[in-house]
């Protein structure tokens, strides 16, 4: 169950960066705030933010968005396990890119403090390691890129910069990503459009399924499906993964600070 969850939330920031097509202006702002639920049957596991600071950084003197992902266990699911994890970007404002992402994992007893430089000229990126206290740097290495890269992030507020509307059923499309020393490339499908209910009232979306290799965890070729709005802030309200057990649920429960 445990590792269900970390998937899951893996899935909500990477699954969502796929989507490319079009750039359009920014449709989020500073102090955006998202919150997510995580239930698998009747049970609510998780709880799940997405929060834009509410004031700009600046690196080399460029305007950069700072955006804290958040998931952190609850209930009856800390039994199997707490998780409190921590995923950021710095997303540079103009060029769309990552310049550092860093995440603060706390799994159990398991912990990890990782924090990414991205030279996205040179296409290349500099991870640094740091002890369980995230005081000490324990290791440093430098890993070439195929190419510019989004971080786990990134990605998803990339995919609200773009025009999904020309999207016909069946289209595929795929991004490069940057993630715990592995490059991917995920093709994801546009399956089409659905109006939904969701907690802050319906909304018609556009649905996409990512295809995801073959593993232990889901049931089918295309085992998770996505509801993006199809309004001006293209946020996602709802997420379902097919297990081999039953199924695992991402529902938007609040938004705040929307730019629309």
């Amino acid at each position: 169950m445990k590792q269900s969850i970390k998937i899951s939330f893996f899935l909500l920031f990477l699954t969502l960066s796929q989507l490319s097509w079009g750039q359009q202006e920014h449709p989020f702002t500073y102090g955006e705030e998202l919150e997510f639920e995580v239930s698998y049957g009747w049970f609510n596991l998780a709880d799940a933010k997405m929060k834009i600071a509410k004031k700009p950084e600046t690196i080399e003197n460029k305007p950069h968005y700072k955006i804290d992902v958040y998931g952190k266990t609850k209930g009856a699911a800390t039994i199997f396990g707490r998780v409190n994890d921590n995923w950021g970007t710095i997303w540079d404002v103009n060029s769309k890119l990552p310049s550092v992402s860093y995440r603060h994992i706390e799994e159990g007893k398991y912990r990890k403090h990782e924090k990414v430089f991205f030279d996205q000229q040179k296409e290349k990126a500099r991870m640094q390691l740091f002890d369980k206290e995230n005081k000490t740097l324990k290791e440093e290495n430098e890993y070439l890129l195929p190419g510019k890269v989004q971080d786990i992030v990134s990605g998803f507020y990339y995919l609200r910069t773009l025009d999904l509307r020309n999207l016909k059923v069946g289209d595929t499309v795929n991004i490069l990503g940057f993630f715990d020393k592995e490059i991917y490339n995920i093709k994801l499908i546009y399956e089409g459009q659905e109006r939904i209910d969701t907690e802050i009232g319906e909304k018609d979306t556009y649905i996409f399924s990512p295809q995801i290799p073959k593993n232990k965890l889901f049931r089918g070729d295309f085992p998770v499906t996505v509801w993006v709005t199809q309004d001006q802030n293209k946020i996602p309200v709802k997420i379902k993964a097919n297990l081999f057990l039953g199924s695992l649920n991402l529902e938007l429960k609040s938004a705040s600070g929307l730019r629309y």
